[in-house]
């Protein structure tokens, strides 16, 4: 089965300015506000996932490279 393919995360944030600057312009119709609401959490919620995923990333990567040193350290002693 194949998966349908997010969009990159720039294009994700860059969607969800959009809205905000489209309901900051204020008058705004009822039902496109509750489409472009509801929309906003599902971008958010995508955005706010990918930033966990590569905070997840560079805390193992800032992990690997304090084990390689202190291994390297240990060696030179």
């Amino acid at each position: 089965m194949a998966t349908k393919k997010q969009a990159p995360f720039t294009e994700q944030f860059a969607e969800l300015e959009e809205i905000t600057r489209w309901f900051e312009r204020g008058d705004v119709d009822l039902d496109e506000g509750l489409k472009k609401y509801e929309r906003g959490l599902v971008l958010a919620a995508l955005c706010k996932d990918r930033l966990r995923e590569i905070e997840n990333t560079v805390i193992s990567l800032k992990k690997q490279y304090e084990a390689d040193n202190s291994e390297e350290s240990g060696t030179l002693l």
